[in-house]
């Protein structure tokens, strides 16, 4: 089970941290990633972290501006946005795969659904 929150309305320029407490897996060995969809999109990945190693990976249009981050003593993610954009408005999620494989393809800009295996239920990120 993946429990997010954390999410809600911030004017561009503002910041929000969304965490995702994490309850499937032994949680060593687990790629933990986030997700985001916007309305009409397709859900894409947006950054991911590699629990035992604390590799992070993350995709081109959020460099710089979010930081993807994790307590291993809790179980729990965490996803700081700053700069938020405009387009940075969508639901998101935070997913749990096993193996890095998955990490990978998030740095690569092709992370899947489908290499993960759990989702938790979504937190709405509006930015105004």
């Amino acid at each position: 089970q993946l429990v997010e929150s954390g999410g809600g309305s911030v004017q561009a320029g503002g910041s929000l941290k969304l965490t995702c407490e994490v309850s499937v897996y032994p949680y060593s060995g687990t790629c933990m990633g986030w997700f985001r969809q916007a309305p009409g999109k397709k859900r894409e990945a947006v950054a991911a972290i590699y629990s035992s190693t604390d590799s992070t990976y993350y995709v081109d249009s959020v460099k710089g501006r979010f930081t993807i981050s994790q307590d291993n003593a809790k179980n729990t993610v965490y996803l700081q946005m700053n700069s938020l954009k405009a387009e940075d408005t969508a639901m998101y999620y935070c997913a749990a795969g096993e193996g890095s494989t998955a990490c990978l393809w998030v740095g690569l800009g092709r992370g899947s659904e489908g290499d993960f295996d759990y989702w938790g239920q979504g937190t709405q990120v509006t930015v105004s």
